[in-house]
């Protein structure tokens, strides 16, 4: 397993609008996802073992930026053609399993994850409230294991910041993942 790292964050970047079908039967746009004091996208998969090193601490720091108004959402684009751990229906069984906060959509086409340059899982995408990018960065100091408890909550630091002067940190730290499973073109 190779790792990959997104670019450094685009400043100012506008958020693509999507619509796409979430794990529990809807489907929703990004205006349906957007919080009042910023949203944030994150491209994860269910095999990946940076996404499984850092979920538990995903869903905490979802619920807490969701309680500060920022709107969360999960998307899966990984070819579960190759990687059957990635269908749609082992999605739905993580997000319930795992009870999701935020919700979990299927990019099955890739197109969203082209749009937004996703580079591996996870990429974390914070925009303000204008869907400007504030943070392109890590969760926290995880690699492919379980940190400890206490690491610095880097996404959401970030975030709370956004959400309180719609600007993101202006240093910040790659995150690091397996890369997107891109379908064969």
């Amino acid at each position: 397993m190779a790792a990959a790292s997104p670019p450094v964050c685009d400043f100012g970047w506008k958020a693509p609008a999507f619509s796409l079908p979430t794990t529990d039967g809807r489907v929703l746009a990004l205006s349906d996802i957007a919080g009042p004091k910023g949203t944030l996208v994150m491209f994860i998969c269910n095999h990946c073992p940076y996404v499984l090193a850092v979920l538990d601490r995903m869903i905490r720091d979802a619920r807490d930026l969701q309680a500060l108004g920022v709107g969360v959402a999960a998307i899966c684009a990984n070819d579960a053609t190759t990687y059957p751990a990635d269908s749609f229906d082992k999605m739905k069984r993580l997000a319930e399993e795992r009870g999701f906060p935020f919700p979990y959509l299927h990019d099955e086409d890739q197109t969203i994850a082209h749009a937004y340059g996703a580079v591996c899982t996870p990429d974390f995408f914070g925009f303000n409230a204008d869907l400007e990018l504030q943070y392109r960065g890590r969760l926290d100091a995880s690699g492919s294991r379980p940190g400890p408890q206490d690491l610095r909550r880097d996404l959401f630091e970030a975030m709370r910041d956004v959400a309180s002067t719609g600007k993101g940190p202006r240093d910040q730290i790659r995150s690091t993942g397996c890369s997107i499973k891109w379908k064969a073109a």
